[in-house]
């Protein structure tokens, strides 16, 4: 017996807010920071160069979602298009290194807030992080409509904040320093193109969720341009500001620093700014951890309908607007990592992680007929070349371990997959 399917509840203008609510977070928080201590003012460059890699995955990731609309993004995608086992494998990618980038979420949430009420305590930053988490898996389980409304006014608090470091920031640029003309190696420019990416990747969770959008060949990828354009020219306009109003010299505190942005903007000659900011910050973060625990539950159901996990992940609440008990399986590991886990090299693994799963949807476009094609092929050749050359750029213990984790989760599925043919 089939499983039901959700309800189709997001329109263009809901989905591209979903985009934006996954996109703008540790992303422009945190990774422009990383990228400009790696590249100094290459850091524009970078954020061009991300920005087309992520255009050619959005466009093939569009056309599959429009071709394909079912939840599950490219581990649905691989099943249809390419086999079985690269379908799992993207699955599998996508679950690890967004389970660790939610923990991360909620830790980074838990911070802000304590440090702006003027509190130091780890035992509060985890009682915080768990707090959040619980009230987001709430707001989850009411279903998508209601998901939507919080990301709206999430994402809308986060896009003034930003706006505000932008047209304030902009005056205080000494261009001298804010130009690609410096001493950064190219190196140094490929590994911050490949953090950047990072920063663009949550318009897959508009892919992932694209059972529940409205007429999504026409919705899907109008909402992956919209969300991918605003997001490119919102990064343009802070690494401008990061790289010329002082340059990565202000980030390089003893121990680093977790907010770069609220660095740069202490330096502004208008007060007001840094508070703002990490008041986006804030609202930034919870919006990451809403649409993570979406994108990933959509994930679980998936894979709950194929048998890759317990088919009693693919169970729908009595409305049908959410899969309750992925959810619920989404909130107990995200917990879990926030307990025990030391999310240091989370970024650079979601990088490896993300990388291959975006290589696999390149790969998956790359089999559509001519009729469902709604993109030039080259696109998905570029995209794929582009995703595999930037895995491999990162630390060597970091992707050894993914390569690792892969074989890993094939192991599981080949176990699994024996009660489930005899």
């Amino acid at each position: 017996m089939s499983s039901p399917l959700l309800k189709r509840e997001l329109g263009i203008f809901g989905a591209t807010l979903m985009g934006l609510g996954s996109i703008l977070g540790t992303g422009v928080f945190v990774s422009i920071g990383i990228a400009a201590e790696v590249a100094g003012p290459g850091v524009i460059l970078a954020v061009g160069m991300a920005a087309f890699v992520a255009v050619c995955n959005g466009l093939n990731s569009a056309q599959l979602a429009a071709n394909h609309p079912v939840s599950g993004g490219t581990y649905e995608y691989g099943y249809k298009y390419l086999n079985p086992w690269l379908g799992f494998t993207a699955g599998w990618m996508f679950l690890l290194a967004k389970t660790a980038s939610a923990a991360t979420a909620a830790l980074g949430f838990a911070g802000y807030f304590l440090n702006a009420v003027g509190v130091a305590d780890r035992t509060y930053l985890i009682l915080t992080a768990l707090g959040s988490l619980a009230a987001i898996t709430l707001i989850v389980l009411t279903g998508i409509r209601r998901s939507n409304i919080a990301n709206t006014a999430i994402v809308s608090v986060t896009l003034l904040s930003l706006a505000v470091f932008v047209a304030v920031g902009l005056p205080e640029v000494r261009w001298e320093i804010a130009t690609v003309q410096n001493h950064s190696s190219i190196g140094s420019i490929f590994q911050a193109t490949a953090l950047m990416f990072v920063a663009y990747s949550g318009y897959a969770r508009i892919t992932t969720m694209s059972e529940e959008v409205r007429e999504p060949r026409q919705t899907i990828p109008k909402a992956i341009i919209f969300t991918l354009v605003l997001t490119m020219l919102l990064y343009v306009g802070v690494a401008v500001v990061v790289a010329g109003a002082g340059g990565a010299d202000k980030l390089s505190l003893p121990g680093g620093t977790t907010a770069p942005l609220e660095v740069i903007a202490r330096s502004f000659r208008i007060p007001g700014v840094s508070q703002l900011l990490a008041v986006g910050a804030i609202t930034a973060m919870l919006g990451v951890l809403l649409n993570l625990i979406l994108g990933l539950s959509r994930i679980w159901l998936a894979m709950g309908r194929r048998l890759d996990m317990p088919r009693v992940l693919a169970r729908l609440n009595p409305s049908g607007t959410t899969p309750y008990v992925a959810v619920v399986v989404v909130e107990v590991t995200i917990a879990l990592l926030i307990l025990v886990g030391d999310v240091k090299t989370t970024w650079s693994f979601s990088a490896f992680s993300v990388l291959i799963y975006y290589a696999i949807t390149n790969l998956a476009a790359l089999q559509l007929s001519p009729a469902e094609r709604l993109y030039p092929q080259w696109l998905a050749w570029v995209g794929l070349g582009n995703c595999l050359f930037l895995a491999f750029w990162v630390e060597r213990q970091i992707w050894l371990t993914g390569l690792a984790l892969i074989v890993a989760g094939l192991i599981w599925r080949a176990i699994v997959r024996i009660p489930a043919r005899n």
